[in-house]
């Protein structure tokens, strides 16, 4: 197994273990909101994102057919970003794997700063962000994501 591929196995462990996560920039209490930092930046720059594992979910049932669980690695270079993206629909865990980057939610007035080893959640009918990396080095991201099938079909993904 390959440097990266241990890294990315402990991470996808870290993301699925239940009493494990350590959520960090959280939004503070008095600055959740709905509908900050919109429009956002809505074009991807400096960014590549690479599926490195996926599940299919269809042999679980009915429930599940069309379902797909990848794991990707995003690679955010220096002034790169993530553009503006919803999570009404799909569930992702986003684990800083190395870097940090700053998140712009719409749910929150002030911007956060994710660092390595910080994991987020992101889900909900008001989620909608962007990412910066304003650092000088690059940011890698693994993100699980819980796609439905619409999403799979057009490969909306960020």
């Amino acid at each position: 197994m390959n440097k990266f591929a241990l890294k990315a196995t402990i991470a996808v462990a870290l993301l699925v273990s239940a009493s494990t996560h350590v959520f960090s920039a959280d939004c503070p209490k008095d600055q959740v909101t709905k509908g900050a930092f919109l429009p956002g930046e809505t074009k991807a720059k400096d960014v590549t994102d690479d599926v490195i594992s996926s599940v299919d979910l269809s042999s679980k049932g009915k429930a599940f057919k069309g379902f797909m669980l990848p794991v990707r690695k995003l690679v955010v270079q220096p002034g790169g970003i993530v553009p503006l993206h919803k999570h009404d629909i799909r569930a992702a865990n986003i684990y800083i794997l190395e870097g940090e980057i700053t998140e712009y939610r719409t749910t929150c007035k002030v911007p956060l700063l994710h660092k390595v080893g910080d994991v987020t959640a992101e889900f909900g009918a008001d989620l909608s962000h962007w990412w910066r990396n304003d650092s000088t080095k690059p940011t890698i991201i693994l993100s699980s994501d819980l796609l439905p099938p619409a999403m799979i079909e057009t490969h909306d993904m960020m």
